[in-house]
C-alpha cells in the first residue's frame, strides 16, 4: 500500500530535514515511509491541485488503469485539456504509467496537511 503525504512547508531547511529523517528511518528498519510532496505555500499547493485536477485523481483512483480518451471521456472533458493536467500530475508523481502506457493513481491513499498558525505560534 503506497501512501502520499502532501505538505506545505514554508521553511525549506525544515522540509529538507524532515525528507532527510523519513529517509533515514526507511533505511534503517527498511520499512516503506511513504511518500511526500511539499509545497512552499497553500497559492503553490493549489495552483497544482486545481479542483478540476483533483476530479483527475480521485476518477483514476477509482477506474484505473485508464487510457487517456478513457479518462476524459469518464470525466466529460476535452482531451487535450485532460492532457494538460495529467502532464502536470505526472511531473509531480501523483500519477504513473503503467507498462502499456495507461494511466493509474500508484497511491492508495493521499493525504494532505498543512497548518495555519497566527503569530504567536
Amino acid at each position: 500500500m503506497r501512501v502520499m503525504t502532501i505538505r506545505i512547508e514554508r521553511d525549506t531547511h525544515a522540509a529538507l530535514a524532515s525528507a532527510a529523517e523519513h529517509f533515514a528511518r526507511a533505511w534503517g528498519n527498511g520499512a516503506y515511509a511513504g511518500e511526500y510532496l511539499s509545497f512552499e505555500s497553500p497559492a503553490a499547493l493549489f495552483r497544482v491541485l486545481t479542483p478540476v485536477r483533483w476530479r483527475v485523481l480521485e476518477a483514476l483512483q477509482k477506474t484505473s488503469p485508464s487510457s487517456l480518451r478513457g479518462l476524459a471521456r469518464s470525466l466529460g472533458r476535452d482531451v487535450k485539456a485532460v492532457h494538460r493536467d495529467v502532464t502536470v500530475l505526472i511531473e509531480k508523481g501523483l500519477i504513473e504509467k503503467d507498462a502499456s502506457g495507461r494511466l493509474q493513481v500508484p497511491f492508495s491513499r493521499i493525504h494532505a496537511e498543512f497548518d495555519l498558525m497566527g503569530r504567536a505560534a
